[in-house]
């Protein structure tokens, strides 16, 4: 039976060396392995509103996921945990977190919401969405058109013609829905013989 206490973190960092480490590298691997990276930018005081706040936003089920992420993060922080635990607890990374909690200390809780800016921008301007509408009130000509009803291929070709040449059908229905309209049965079939 061995009686020999267990390696302890620093015996067993140690034997987890590299050969070329120096001994201050040892000692920075040792100091963040017990203590975690030290904090550049410690977490200020949270007040009572802000900790409400993020507690209902961390175990919300209806929530963003970067949200609650960001939330339990902060919290976890301000509960004394480093950054490092922090971001294993929340799958995030140390430098996130730490950069997170930099953000929170200029901005509060706006640091949650999505900066303004963010995210693909709208392929069609609203210019563009007023000529598909202008087209489509248009009663297309049996003779220009090959048709007195609109069908959103007919659509796209009328529209592409008039200056829209990567437009798809797909974009004309979705710009449709948005502004009210919706597709009815214009046409009855009938058996043929």
């Amino acid at each position: 039976m061995n009686l020999s206490p267990p390696p302890s973190v620093f015996q067993a960092h140690c034997f987890e060396r590299e050969k070329g480490d120096t001994l201050q590298e040892a000692r920075t691997a040792r100091r963040e392995v017990i203590l975690g990276s030290p904090q550049k930018v410690p977490l200020r005081q949270l007040t009572q509103q802000e900790r409400e706040e993020l507690s209902r936003k961390a175990q919300s089920s209806s929530e963003r996921v970067d949200i609650v992420k960001k939330a339990k993060a902060l919290l976890a922080v301000a509960n004394g945990c480093t950054f490092t635990t922090a971001g294993k607890e929340t799958g995030m990374s140390r430098e996130g977190v730490s950069q997170l909690v930099q953000r929170f200390s200029q901005r509060g809780l706006g640091v949650l919401v999505i900066a303004p800016g963010r995210g693909r921008k709208p392929t069609y301007t609203s210019q563009d969405h007023e000529r598909i509408l202008q087209e489509v009130q248009r009663c297309p000509h049996l003779d220009t058109d090959q048709s007195t009803v609109w069908s959103l291929s007919l659509l796209q070709r009328s529209l592409r013609s008039k200056g829209l040449p990567h437009l798809g059908s797909t974009t004309i229905r979705h710009v449709l829905q948005i502004h009210g309209w919706s597709y009815q049965q214009t046409r009855t079939w009938q058996q043929t013989h």
